[in-house]
């Protein structure tokens, strides 16, 4: 693969001393063009870059060095870690997202991006389930790279984690105030395959912006952000690879 270096970004620092790279954070540009959304990872004033730019037509931009810390998580979790951008490759796929016209991400972009792939899980051997999106680390604030990016392409091909139990049952689990089980279910394994805890009692706010996130990663064709029993059947069998070790 080649690498192009035509843009580097200054938007970077050290990484903390012990931290070991072991998570690959997926975004979208949300811009207009790749070219604009190179220029502002590469703009010191805008403090934002990634260590990776992929373009619709499979071009590789490398605007930071993997050893050190690219600005591209800001504020976000994983499985009760904090500031993920110590620890992660962060890699934006052109594509104007929601607010530009948001829309499938093309062949040769994803064919770049599994090849890219290869070799970052090879060089820091990344687990499985560790390949994620910018809305699962911090979804109160994100929506990318969204429920087109084929999360289950990636995941046939060994970079994380994916459901084949059917999911389309989108039947309401109702909030019985005399039985929760199924909502405290619903926190606990929400927590377990990395969301950050919430009140999952009644789904609204950031609640329902966690299962959102974690519906367009893994049930993307029904991004509700309510409970349901397809979400619950596809939450409990991620829940039950990680605790495993499929990872």
């Amino acid at each position: 693969m080649k690498i192009l270096t035509d843009f580097t970004s200054p938007n970077w620092n050290r990484r903390p001393s012990g931290s070991v790279i072991d998570t690959v954070i997926l975004h979208y540009t949300g811009m207009k063009t790749g070219l604009e959304a190179l220029h502002r990872l590469c703009d010191p004033a805008a403090e934002v870059s990634a260590h990776y730019l992929i373009e619709e037509d499979g071009r590789v931009f490398q605007l930071v060095a993997e050893e050190n810390r690219a600005w591209h998580a800001g504020i976000s979790s994983w499985q009760g870690r904090e500031n993920i951008n110590h620890t992660s490759i962060g890699i934006e796929l052109v594509n104007p997202g929601h607010e530009f016209g948001y829309q499938p991400f093309p062949k040769e972009q994803i064919d770049s991006l599994l090849e890219l792939l290869a070799g970052i899980k090879a060089r820091y051997r990344i687990p499985t389930a560790r390949f994620l999106g910018h809305s699962d680390i911090a979804p109160d604030r994100k929506s990318d790279p969204g429920p087109l990016f084929p999360w289950q392409y990636l995941a046939d091909h060994g970079y994380g984690i994916f459901s084949a139990k059917e999911a389309f049952d989108q039947t309401l689990i109702p909030r019985n105030p005399t039985e929760t089980a199924a909502f405290d279910k619903l926190n606990k394994q929400l927590v377990i395959v990395g969301y950050p805890k919430k009140n999952c009692a009644t789904i609204d706010g950031s609640a329902a912006q966690a299962l959102a996130a974690f519906q367009a990663h893994w049930r993307p064709a029904a991004v509700t952000g309510t409970f349901d029993i397809g979400t619950a059947v596809v939450l409990n069998d991620i829940a039950e690879m990680i605790l495993v070790g499929d990872s």
